[in-house]
C-alpha cells in the first residue's frame, strides 16, 4: 500500500508543479513551487484522513468521517488564496491565482482518493482554461480602442 501512497503525492505533485509551470511562465504570484506544495500535501491529507486513522478506532460504535480533512483543506486553502488577491489602484488582482491554488488543492486531493483520471481531466481543463484566458485577452487587447488611441499617443509624443 505504501508504493501506492507515494504514486499519490508524486502524480498530484506532478500535476500541481505543471499548472505551477504555466504560472511561473506567466509570472504570476504562486509559481511552482506554490502549485507543486499544494498539490503534495492535499494528497498526502487526503491520504492521511483516508488511511491514517484505520487502527485508531477498534470498535463498531465508532465511524470514521474520512471528508473531514479533505473539508479543512479546503477551509485552508481558501485563507492562503485570499492572501494572494490584492486590491490595487482600483483594481482587484490575484484571483486567478487564488482560483489556481484552490483548484489545484483538489486535484491534490483526487489524487490523494486515487482518482488519477479525474485530476488529470481537471489539470487538463485548468492548462486549457488559463491559456485560453490569455489568448483571448490579448486578443481583445490588441483591438481595443483605447489600446490603439494610446499607442498613437506614444507614437507622436516619440516624433515631436
Amino acid at each position: 500500500m505504501t508504493a501506492e501512497f507515494i504514486l499519490r503525492i508524486f502524480v498530484a505533485a506532478l500535476l500541481g508543479g505543471i499548472i505551477g509551470l504555466e504560472r511561473e511562465y506567466r509570472a504570476k504570484e504562486a509559481g511552482f513551487r506554490t502549485h507543486f506544495l499544494v498539490a503534495l500535501g492535499s494528497a498526502l491529507f487526503m491520504i492521511i484522513s483516508a488511511y491514517g486513522f484505520e487502527g485508531a478506532l477498534v470498535s463498531d460504535m465508532h465511524r470514521l468521517d474520512v471528508s473531514r480533512i479533505a473539508a479543512q483543506v479546503v477551509t485552508g486553502i481558501g485563507f492562503i488564496g485570499a492572501g494572494t488577491i490584492i486590491f490595487q489602484k482600483n483594481a482587484v488582482r490575484g484571483l486567478t491565482t487564488a482560483a489556481g491554488v484552490w483548484v489545484v488543492a483538489a486535484i491534490g486531493l483526487a489524487c490523494g482518493a486515487g482518482m488519477y483520471t479525474l485530476a488529470t481531466a481537471a489539470s487538463v481543463m485548468v492548462l486549457m482554461g488559463l491559456e485560453a484566458f490569455n489568448y483571448f485577452l490579448h486578443k481583445f487587447d490588441n483591438h481595443s480602442p483605447s489600446r490603439n488611441n494610446e499607442e498613437k499617443m506614444v507614437l507622436n509624443e516619440d516624433e515631436a
